[in-house]
């Protein structure tokens, strides 16, 4: 009996029942059953009772809910990547009319205005890495090591963020909007289709702000990054970093848990780009007429994008530093043993002027030992974190 119906027969409740005929009369039908032997008290009164209290079972919400510390943190890293990004909808685009039309090699206005952007978008990614919680703890060489790995991958990733599908355009911190043959021609090259690609795979996963600044601190706060002093507390760094944006992704989406997944995957993509973006930096040198600018050109000096490089393209890197002078004591030592070799086959001491040509000789290496110092590697500011060169060193203070 389904739901306490009661059954009528419209014949004279006398039906035959057969296989044949056993769903043409149901009253008859139950009577027969009742006349075999089945009981009244085993009647399902709801035949699918069973099939809804396994569905209760199955589908139970879950909860995602961020702990103080996390919901602290996820404050601090939204706050930060705000305040270094502005997002689209706070821009007044411009654009210009610049080689709009066709690629060129290079357009050299729009390269100046490149250059220019993305040298202010470096400071602001070192003022973003500086108000992460923790990333200034660590040590100046590892702080400098996780900017120069990163720093690509960031400016990529937030670029990437304001691009508009419906104009095919990219639009800059100032509000300046370009479009896919400008960008190309600003200097991207045979980058820029790469580039706009991944730009269109970020859509889908609509992230906002605070995860967008959640991904880049992970890019950043990396402990798989080469030349680490301690990488262990980088990864420890990075854990709440992974289980912040976990739990906000899932509460952002519900019913959508694999975007958490799909937006960690997509640091391996940035990496990636940032392979191809030294690789085009190589070129590049080749078509601008003056110097890279110095902090583009530090981060560009990123030893794990050149690792797979031809030893052509390994001349890129900076040159190691020249060996120290030896020890003062040394040098006398040395200077002794040679005026007692003297003595011994001339059978005289060296003449007073002798002494003082060897002492210029000296003077004169010592000379060029500091010549050679002060020549030093990009990274030399660090050993003079208050000098007038500016790099990522001296901003990490």
């Amino acid at each position: 009996i389904q739901k306490n119906m009661v059954y009528t027969c419209h014949r004279d409740k006398n039906c035959q029942i057969n296989k044949v005929t056993r769903n043409r009369c149901q009253y008859c039908r139950l009577q027969k059953c009742f006349e075999v032997g089945m009981s009244k008290e085993a009647v399902r009164n709801d035949r699918n009772k069973k099939k809804k209290d396994v569905k209760e079972e199955v589908v139970l919400p879950e909860s995602y809910e961020l702990s103080g510390e996390l919901e602290e943190l996820v404050n601090k890293v939204s706050k930060a990547h705000q305040e270094t990004f502005p997002s689209l909808c706070q821009l007044g685009k411009y654009t210009t009319n610049s080689s709009s039309d066709h690629r060129v090699q290079l357009d050299l206005g729009l390269w100046d205005k490149f250059s220019e952007l993305s040298t202010k978008c470096i400071i602001k990614i070192v003022e973003f890495a500086k108000r992460l919680p923790g990333f200034t703890s660590l040590t100046i060489a590892d702080q400098i090591t996780l900017l120069k790995s990163a720093c690509l991958d960031i400016l990529m990733l937030r670029i990437c963020t304001r691009y508009t599908p419906e104009q095919d355009t990219m639009t800059f911190s100032d509000g300046l909007t370009l479009n896919r043959t400008q960008m190309h021609n600003a200097g991207f090259g045979p980058l820029t289709d790469l580039v706009f690609a991944f730009a269109g795979q970020l859509l889908p996963l609509e992230m906002d702000d605070t995860e967008t600044g959640l991904l880049s601190a992970i890019c950043l706060i990396c402990g798989d990054r080469m030349d680490l002093e301690e990488p262990e507390k980088v990864d420890k760094l990075q854990e709440p970093l992974l289980e912040a944006l976990k739990i906000y992704a899932r509460r952002r989406r519900p019913n959508k848990p694999h975007m958490f997944p799909r937006m960690l995957m997509k640091i391996t993509d940035l990496r990636g780009i940032s392979t191809k973006g030294a690789e085009r930096a190589i070129t590049l040198k080749m078509e601008i007429p003056g110097p890279m600018p110095p902090l583009i050109r530090e981060m560009l000096e990123n030893p794990e994008a050149f690792e797979d490089q031809t030893d052509s393209n390994e001349s890129a890197l900076p040159p190691p530093p020249p060996p120290p002078p030896p020890p003062a004591v040394v040098v006398k030592q040395e200077a002794e043993d040679e005026d007692d070799s003297w003595a011994t086959e001339n059978g005289s001491e060296p003449s007073p002027e002798e002494e003082d040509e060897d002492d210029d000789d000296e003077l004169g290496d010592d000379e060029r030992d500091r010549a050679s110092d002060s020549d030093g590697e990009p990274w030399g500011v660090l050993d003079n974190l208050e000098g007038s060169r500016k790099g990522f060193a001296g901003r990490t203070q």
